[in-house]
């Protein structure tokens, strides 16, 4: 991909002159007669430099200079000056400014600079990518909680699928987290500061589907007083997250479908063309292709949803991810009531890795909060089935750790003399576990 060049100037030679010698150059330029109409197209991450004259009709380059530092103060601002003007763009550089040239420049001396500043503002981005990275993976470490090989591989999926614009599956059993992961989709990716909508087809009775999705017109039926804006319009420019998609009617799949295609809608009641712009996240228990081979779902709708699938473990295929959960939700729950989790005992950890938690993480929060509010009374003997020996002892280790943690309030020199633990050791166990002493501190 060519380097971007934004070119602005009042003079029409200058213009044309300029993006003769770039465009030969390599560069993809583009022109603009006012200050005023670039502001208005630059885009928010423009990966290219601004040339500018200094003087122009309305907003010269010294307005235009200020307005770009605002919104954006690494992106590189090239000056172009009269043989006067010298001294003002000197104070300009001191204001923000990559460079100035003075009139007459040679082709090769605007090239020099342009080289420059564009090499500059690829080191800028990029570190700007990475930090966004190490930010984006550390929010989602705190919101999709565990330490088994599953959940790590799903935080990676989740990371990159959030930055790409295709319609994503989530499938999983009731309980799973589907919706955590479809918000986590949308809040880092780049639609995150516009709206995300959820809706759960099972809980939408089918003859009011249609107005619930697309909205209405005022008197489009009985009982419709005033316009109603639907999901589908509502979530224009963000996410709309569709659950339990396989209850959707087949009426309403073909319609979702035509949306989908066509990126318009009508309201009930109306002719007029809505347009949208939206990713669809759907979440299903049964497998869409199947449903469709069976006649219960539109298979041209089940190959536009899933281009992309997020499948989400069991809770009882990642027990080694149960101690951990269990102790965030009775701690949040307590946290909120003012009061501190009671330490879990072996035998409690027993238990909680003996049970196959049929309603997944919901039921086991629920669990967790019962357990902090003391309404929890769990059988004094544990009976671990399905998980080996060595499964066992790494869950009950990271327990051990969470409760000398948890007594001591992070303390790391009080855990290493209770535990008797060298300093290497007890931080290559925490890492393994997920285990972090700022969660543990007051």
């Amino acid at each position: 991909m060519s380097d971007s060049v934004i070119v602005i100037d009042d003079e029409a030679g200058i213009r044309s002159a300029v993006e003769q010698w770039l465009s030969l150059s390599g560069f993809n330029v583009q022109l603009f007669s006012r200050a005023e109409d670039c502001l208005a197209e630059l885009p928010a991450h423009f990966a290219g430099v601004i040339l500018s004259d200094v003087r122009m009709p309305g907003m010269g380059g010294l307005g235009l200079l200020e307005q770009v530092q605002a919104r954006d103060p690494e992106l590189p601002v090239i000056l172009l000056t009269g043989h006067g003007d010298v001294p003002m763009a000197v104070q300009a550089m001191r204001d923000g400014a990559y460079d100035f040239l003075e009139k007459p420049f040679s082709p090769e001396s605007l090239l020099s600079s342009l080289h420059r500043a564009l090499e500059k503002r690829r080191l800028v981005l990029e570190n700007r990518r990475l930090h966004a990275q190490a930010d984006a993976r550390e929010r989602l470490q705190a919101t999709v909680l565990g330490v088994s090989a599953a959940v790590a591989q799903l935080r990676a999926q989740v990371l990159e699928l959030a930055q790409l614009p295709v319609n994503v599956v989530i499938r999983g059993e009731t309980g799973s987290g589907k919706e955590l992961v479809a918000r986590c989709l949308h809040d880092l990716g780049p639609r995150a500061d516009k709206p995300f909508v959820a809706l759960n087809c099972a809980a939408i009775p089918e003859q009011l589907f249609e107005a619930e999705l697309f909205g209405h017109e005022s008197g489009a039926f009985t009982g419709a007083q005033g316009k109603r804006i639907g999901k589908l319009e509502y979530a224009d420019g963000g996410t709309l997250f569709l659950d339990e998609i396989e209850s959707l009617p087949l009426a309403q799949q073909a319609k979702l479908l035509r949306v989908l295609q066509e990126q318009k809608l009508e309201r009930l009641g109306s002719n007029h063309s809505i347009q949208v712009d939206l990713r669809l996240i759907a979440a299903t228990k049964p497998d869409l292709l199947e449903e469709a081979r069976s006649g219960r779902f539109r298979e041209d709708l089940a190959y536009r949803l899933t281009v992309a699938e997020l499948r989400l473990p069991p809770l009882r295929d990642r027990r080694e991810d149960i101690p951990m959960l269990f102790e965030h939700f009775a701690r949040t729950t307590a946290q909120r009531l003012g009061r501190s989790a009671p330490i879990i005992s072996g035998a409690q950890l027993g238990q909680l890795l003996s049970h196959d938690w049929p309603g997944n993480v919901r039921e086991l929060a629920n669990a967790a909060e019962r357990h902090a509010l003391g309404l929890a009374s769990p059988s004094r003997e544990p009976v671990v089935q399905g998980l080996s020996l060595a499964a066992q002892q790494e869950a009950f280790e990271a327990q051990c750790l969470r409760a000398a943690l948890a007594r001591h309030q992070g303390d790391i020199k009080a855990v290493l003399e209770e535990l008797q633990l060298p300093r290497r050791t007890l931080n290559e166990k925490m890492q393994r576990h997920g285990l972090q002493r700022e969660l543990f501190r007051g």
